[in-house]
């Protein structure tokens, strides 16, 4: 594709969960698909019909194994923060139909303990997760998306 056609396509609409525990870290699980170091906080697609809210709780229980009665939703971004795929992963992500992805962030408080979380879920994300301090996060992202968690740690990191 070329970059004139890349232009042209619309952003996915996605949510992104900011997974903070009681010591102030957040949560990032290791992208089981990507050989390097690909880590991120659980995201993803927001469903035909479906509330950003609902689909920030079903992404995170989906990629994490927390349920929504183990966190308190805190905060979320008051718009859509919007990022680009590299190009050369256009073509092979979302069949070619999407720029990239715009998200409507959610600062949950997790309630539970690192018991709760099972990332062998059913159609797993994460080949491993930590805690990470919100300082780190940023170094620690896959380059394209470093922009988004700054705009979100910018926005929803003073209330962690």
């Amino acid at each position: 594709m070329t970059p004139e056609e890349i232009a042209k396509l619309p952003y996915r609409p996605c949510v992104g969960v900011m997974l903070a525990n009681q010591d102030g870290h957040v949560f990032v699980g290791q992208r089981i698909d990507n050989p390097g170091p690909a880590w991120q906080m659980p995201q993803g697609g927001v469903d035909p019909g479906e509330a950003p809210r609902e689909a920030a709780l079903r992404e995170l229980w989906e990629e994490t194994g927390v349920t929504a009665d183990k966190v308190e939703i805190v905060a979320e971004t008051e718009g859509w923060v919007p990022y680009d795929l590299p190009h050369d992963l256009v073509p092979k992500l979302w069949k070619g139909r999407f720029r990239g992805q715009e998200q409507k962030w959610f600062l949950m408080r997790f309630q539970g303990s690192d018991g709760d979380v099972n990332i062998a879920t059913d159609h797993p994300e994460f080949s491993q997760w930590q805690w990470l301090a919100p300082d780190q996060l940023v170094d620690n992202i896959v380059p394209f998306k470093r922009d988004v968690y700054r705009a979100v740690l910018a926005e929803l990191g003073g209330k962690i």
